[in-house]
């Protein structure tokens, strides 16, 4: 996949991977998954083409949700590509864009107590500043749905929907998401902007 990124000229792409909800599955589901996310961590440290083609890895969700083992891995993929900054892959892990607001507000409220942060003075660029502080997300311009949903599934739904991002949806499980793929839903994108042109 980084080939055809590398093709088209995208730089940041953020992959939902399992949300807070997923946590309500069978718990050995649950811990399998998180052996598969801890393996694809680690291997991220010894990949030649993170490194070669500098991809920062990063985590976006609620880190306190995770096992120690799995948090430990994230913690060192991030650590060891931290400088990088040609492309930017997001891992939305124990994530769920409501439970991302509802932090971003605590934080805020935080602030306010603190004096830090003047009530009137909260805007909508306030809230963006504290969503996962630490990793800025651009506006996301398009999200692709896979496996043949027709639901956004509380992903990025601030980053997403005040940017008015283009929806592609498509029948191919994440496995089998192909190139071809891709480029449709670039076109969806690309008919969207056009459109509003």
């Amino acid at each position: 996949m980084l080939e055809w990124i590398e093709d088209i000229g995208i730089r940041t792409i953020t992959l939902y991977s399992f949300s807070t909800e997923n946590f309500n599955r069978d718990k050995r589901e649950v811990n399998d998954l998180f052996e598969i996310f801890k393996e694809n961590f680690i291997s991220i440290l010894s990949d030649e083409r993170v490194h070669r083609n500098q991809i920062r890895v990063q985590m976006i969700g609620d880190r306190s949700m995770l096992p120690a083992d799995l948090l430990e891995t994230v913690n060192a993929a991030e650590e060891a590509t931290r400088h990088y900054s040609h492309f930017f892959l997001n891992v939305a892990l124990a994530y769920g864009g409501r439970n991302e607001i509802v932090h971003a507000a605590r934080r805020i409220v935080g602030g306010v107590r603190k004096g830090v942060i003047a009530p009137e003075e909260i805007t909508p660029r306030t809230v963006e500043r504290y969503l996962y502080e630490d990793i800025p997300l651009p506006p996301v311009d398009l999200i692709i749905r896979t496996g043949n949903e027709r639901r956004t599934s509380n992903f990025l739904p601030w980053m997403a929907n005040g940017n008015e991002c283009a929806v592609y949806f498509c029948a191919p499980y994440w496995p089998l998401f192909r190139k071809i793929d891709l480029l449709r839903a670039i076109r969806v994108y690309d008919q969207r902007i056009r459109a509003g042109e």
